[in-house]
Parts: C-alpha cells; sequence; structure tokens
C-alpha cells in the first residue's frame, strides 16, 4: 500500500520532576480502563487522543519511546496497544489516512488514492520533482550501496557528480563511508528520509531490479519523475 506523509512539527514535551509517579499512576489505571462497547465504538480515549495529536503534528515519524514520553503513556506497549486502536477506528470510519510504520517510526499517511487530489491542492509535486536523471542514480545508489560515484557513472555512462550532489541536498543520500581503493573516494548510501519517502521500513522492500524503468541519457531532462 503506497501511502505518503500527511500533516506536517512537535515540540518535545519535557517530562516534570513527578513523572515517574505519573508512570506508575499510569500503570496501575491501566487495569482500569473502558473497554471498547458498541456504545462507546469509535470515541476516542483522553490517551488515543494524545497519541493522535502527537503523530498529526510530529515533523516526521515518532518512536514507540517517544509517542509513550509525549502522550503521557506507561510504555511503549501502550503506544503500539493505542495506535491499533486508532487504526480500527480509522478503518471502520473509512478516514482518508492511517498510522504507518516507516523506517524511524510510526507516521500519519494518506492513502494512496487520495494522493494526486493532496497533491493539487499542497502543489507538493513543485516541490518534490526528480528528474530521470537523479531518480536513475538515486536507483543505482539504493540497489548496489555503498557505491562509490566512479560505480554509479559506470553504470550510467554519464557524469553524475552534479545528481548524486542534488541527491544529497534533499537528504536521500548520505555519505556512507570511503573506499579502500586509490584516492579513498567516497561511498555514498540511502537515508532513512529515502526509506520514508518511499514508504519503505527497510530496504529489504525494494521491488526487484528489473522492475526499474532505465532511462536513456538523452532524456534525462524530458521524463520527470515524482517522489
Amino acid at each position: 500500500m503506497d501511502l505518503h506523509p500527511a500533516f506536517p512539527s512537535l515540540r518535545p514535551y519535557t517530562p516534570p520532576q513527578n513523572a515517574a509517579w505519573q508512570r506508575h499512576f499510569l500503570l496501575r489505571r491501566r487495569t482500569a480502563e473502558v473497554a471498547v462497547t458498541p456504545a462507546n465504538r469509535g470515541v476516542r480515549s483522553a490517551k488515543a487522543a494524545r497519541v493522535e495529536a502527537a503523530l498529526f503534528v510530529a515533523n516526521g515519524a515518532l518512536t514507540l519511546r517517544k509517542l509513550a514520553q509525549f502522550a503521557l503513556l506507561a510504555d511503549v506497549e501502550e503506544a503500539r496497544q493505542l495506535i491499533d486502536e486508532l487504526n480500527t477506528l480509522y478503518d471502520e470510519q473509512g478516514t482518508a489516512f492511517r498510522i504507518e510504520q516507516v523506517a524511524t517510526g510510526f507516521q500519519i499517511l494518506t492513502r494512496a488514492e487520495y494522493v494526486s487530489w493532496l497533491d493539487r491542492i499542497h502543489h507538493r509535486q513543485e516541490r518534490q520533482k526528480l528528474s530521470s536523471a537523479a531518480s536513475e542514480t538515486l536507483a543505482i545508489i539504493a540497489y548496489r550501496q555503498p557505491v562509490t560515484r566512479a560505480d554509479v557513472e559506470a553504470v550510467r555512462g554519464v557524469q553524475s557528480a552534479e545528481m548524486i550532489k542534488q541527491l544529497l541536498d534533499r537528504g536521500l543520500v548520505r555519505v556512507a563511508g570511503e573506499d579502500d581503493s586509490l584516492g579513498r573516494p567516497f561511498l555514498y548510501g540511502t537515508t532513512k528520509t529515502f526509506l520514508e519517502a518511499f514508504g519503505l521500513q527497510s530496504l529489504s522492500e525494494l521491488p526487484m531490479g528489473e522492475d526499474l524503468r532505465r532511462v536513456a541519457p538523452d532524456d534525462a531532462e524530458e521524463d520527470i519523475v515524482t517522489l
């Protein structure tokens, strides 16, 4: 399922001095929580609402630990339980979004069928377009990482320094180390931002190599790929 970030910046919560006492109190209250019944189905508890609010305003994904901290929960297990409850609620109500796990944690993402409509509203396509040359360079790095610039250029057959710089500037690619060859050139790999942008939890979820569309250098400026 293709999902995309829904809404953007979370102000970190600083626990008070009595946070340990509050955590103990919350643990004791867990067994006394009201069960979901037909009468209250569809109604968020205060805890679920806090989890939803934290994810709603977060500038990126949140780990279970951070969610538990920001939403004043007892522990990460409770955070996971509330995420499941919210997703059940979203599915029952047919909402346009769900909470999904990405590389760096959990994030509210819009369902695939609404992406093109949201793009028109927020003009996100203009900000996130990659040329075919940049997309091809990114694909090579993603599938062959860690790779040097020379490795990328050997596959593409053209200079790729500018494409790699663009990907570095966008945070999709990072310097992953140095090669042992003469001159010790940089090795490049993808980032967690790359995984988030494509809705992946890990590189193992990349599609098979034959699914990639190779673009000839002459077409690099004509075709556009949108993240």
